[in-house]
């Protein structure tokens, strides 16, 4: 793969998604390839507020969470190739396949975020996604999304 070093940070990121604390799950873009693949950051703090409740004897990051991140990833794929991006276009999952979760993520962990585009088909566009810790597999997924001028 030959992988474009493009960064992107917090504010460039906050730019292109529509989403907020606490449901913003991505930090920086660490390698981008348009149209193939990106690669993000998420680190995982102890100040989530997720981990007061899951689990408090020992905190575990919720798999839902690593697979929405793993979303947000794809949309930055999707949405950094504007170049101009409607604050009212929206990014919606609409189905996930194959998800497998190989070892918790807990505070203090930093994931990797890789996703892949697969295809794009009337609106519909398919990804295939790792989110790894220490370079092992956390999580893996396929999932879909699609993209949607709010209000339509």
């Amino acid at each position: 793969m030959s992988e474009t070093t493009i960064h992107i940070d917090i504010h460039k990121i906050m730019k292109l998604l529509p989403h907020r604390y606490p449901m913003l799950m991505v930090d920086r873009v660490i390698g981008l390839e348009p149209h193939k693949n990106i690669k993000v950051i998420k680190n995982v703090t102890i100040n989530e507020p997720y981990f007061t409740g899951h689990y408090p004897q020992r905190p575990v990051m919720p798999g839902v969470l690593i697979v929405e991140a793993l979303a947000q990833a794809a949309a930055l794929l999707t949405f950094s190739e504007e170049v101009v991006h409607d604050e009212n276009t929206l990014y919606y999952f609409v189905g996930i396949e194959n998800v497998r979760f190989k070892r918790p993520v807990e505070p203090g962990d930093q994931l990797v975020l890789d996703v892949d585009f697969v295809n794009e088909r009337r609106g519909f566009f398919k990804f295939k996604g790792k989110a790894l810790v220490d370079g092992k597999i956390a999580a893996e997924a396929e999932f879909m999304c699609m993209v949607k001028k709010n209000g339509e």
